[in-house]
């Protein structure tokens, strides 16, 4: 890698942190991080299928109370420099890269961990500052609480593009098939349970058949993802339109409501 790739990954790392707290452009997402990381590096097709199969793994994480998910920003970048490393950009690499990608995202709590006991003292700090109306103070704090965001991040894939391009791809070649092979097929069970934890919380009558529908046309070999994704778009715009013409028992005659309460609060204001 060259020294302007190897900044250029720093900064994507460095914002893969960040948006892992801020969520505005996402690029903590694997599918966003790992593009783009392949596209500083010269691999933007090895990036994006890499970073596809990784975000559809992660589709199930989500933090729910006090358990947190594994993390995303890390695992997504971690991979992609991996796999830059051992400049093998074929099904293998891919595979193994993305096989790695579990194992950091867990290891990356911890990081997460540390932050987080550290933010602990900010606040404090951050508090004392209101307490002053010192409101730059105050900012200055949240802006140091966001730097050791993007440095979570940063260190490790610093640490992973120290490592000599020379031994990743001798412990890559010294793996033996069986390892391999393993890794491809537990990759590809993670990424159904993910696909598969999705759809158990988004599962509903009205959203079923559109699954049947997608599962069907993705069978058809002759239709492209930008066909798909053509057809996708114009079932939930035809969707849409028929619930705002009543559909989805929307309509408030007769005294029947819909299923969804909360939906028809929102209705009515």
């Amino acid at each position: 890698m060259s020294i302007i790739s190897i900044i250029l990954v720093l900064i994507i790392a460095f914002f893969a942190g960040l948006e892992g707290i801020l969520d505005q452009f996402q690029f903590h997402q694997p599918i966003i991080s790992c593009t783009l990381i392949g596209l500083v590096t010269g691999h933007l097709t090895a990036g994006i299928i890499l970073g596809g199969t990784i975000q559809m793994m992660a589709l199930g994480w989500a933090n729910i109370g006090a358990a947190v998910a594994p993390d995303a920003a890390l695992a997504g970048v971690a991979a992609a420099i991996i796999m830059v490393q051992s400049n093998n950009f074929d099904t293998t690499g891919i595979t193994v890269a993305f096989s790695t990608a579990i194992p950091l995202s867990v290891a990356g709590l911890f990081l997460t961990m540390i932050v987080r006991t550290i933010s602990v003292g900010l606040v404090h700090g951050a508090d004392a500052e209101a307490k002053k109306g010192n409101f730059a103070g105050l900012e200055r704090f949240h802006f140091v609480a966001l730097l050791l965001q993007g440095i979570r991040i940063v260190i490790p894939a610093f640490a992973l593009i120290m490592v000599p391009t020379q031994t990743v791809q001798n412990a890559l070649e010294a793996m033996p098939a069986w390892l391999t092979d393993g890794m491809a097929i537990g990759g590809g069970m993670v990424v159904a349970v993910g696909y598969a934890l999705v759809i158990n919380m988004m599962a509903s009558r009205e959203v079923w058949p559109f699954f049947a529908i997608g599962f069907a046309l993705a069978a058809v070999s002759s239709l492209t993802l930008i066909s798909l994704g053509a057809i996708g778009v114009a079932l939930a715009l035809i969707y849409i339109n028929l619930s705002k013409m009543g559909g989805n028992g929307n309509s408030t005659s007769g005294g029947s409501g819909s299923t969804d309460p909360i939906g028809d609060i929102l209705n009515d204001y």
